[in-house]
Order: structure tokens, then C-alpha cells, then sequence
């Protein structure tokens, strides 16, 4: 089977961790879980936002699905909010997956046809990439 090509967005000082797992999940040949990962593994805090930007843009364009992983903090990531507008921007299949099922959804996930995972399993992150559109 082909790997998926994923761009991850997350809140990199809060959830990086859950980005890590996901790697995890992806090298052990006994999940049902691959892809090739096309997100950004930096903490963004650069005075160059436009070529941050540009690079950021070049990765959700060469993924097919867009992965959000929507952590506590999330919400407030003005980052995450403008790579969620971008994968829209860009007609990408977008997969929003809530760590915790009471986290806060940021407003750019709501009305845009996401297919959702309520929960940071394997299971369910897999069935909600599957599912999207």
C-alpha cells in the first residue's frame, strides 16, 4: 500500500510529542498506519514570516491530507489557524484530530468538511483519514 502524504500541523511547544507518536506509529510495521510526512519540524519564531510562509505553503501543497492535531492550546496557535486556512486554500483533505475530546476546536476547522478523530488512537486517527474527502 502507498503511504499517504500528511502535512501534520500542531501546536509545536505544546503537542510536539503527539506528532512524535504518530512518527512512532508509522515506522512499527504492525500498525496500519503510514505515511510520508510533509509537515515542518521547527518551532516557528522567525522575524521572516513570509519565507516561513512560502516553505510552509510548499509542504500542505505537495501533501494530500492536511492533520490537525488539536491539542489544549491549539486554538490559540496563530500559526495553526493560518496552515488551516492554507490547506483550505489549497482544496486539501482535512483530518482534525482532538487529543482530548474537550479540547477547544479552532474556528478555521468548523464548516470546512473535516473528517474527525475524537481521540488520539491509531484506530481512530486511521479511520478519520480514510473517511476524508
Amino acid at each position: 500500500m502507498a503511504k499517504k502524504k500528511i502535512f501534520i500541523s500542531y501546536d509545536y511547544d505544546n503537542d510536539k510529542n503527539y506528532k512524535n507518536i504518530l512518527k512512532a506509529w508509522d515506522a512499527n510495521g504492525t500498525f496500519d498506519f503510514s505515511f510520508h510526512d510533509h509537515s515542518a519540524d521547527v518551532s516557528i519564531n522567525s522575524t521572516n514570516a513570509a519565507a516561513i510562509k512560502r516553505a510552509i505553503s510548499a509542504k500542505i501543497n505537495n501533501a494530500t491530507y492536511f492533520l490537525c492535531l488539536v491539542g489544549e492550546k491549539t486554538h490559540k496557535s496563530s500559526w495553526v489557524k493560518w496552515e488551516i486556512d492554507k490547506a483550505v486554500e489549497l482544496k486539501k483533505k482535512i483530518v482534525a484530530v482532538k487529543i482530548k475530546s474537550t479540547n477547544t476546536t479552532p474556528d478555521e476547522l468548523l464548516g470546512v468538511g473535516a473528517s474527525w478523530a475524537m481521540s488520539f488512537t491509531q484506530e481512530a486517527i486511521t479511520k478519520a483519514i480514510k473517511a476524508a474527502k
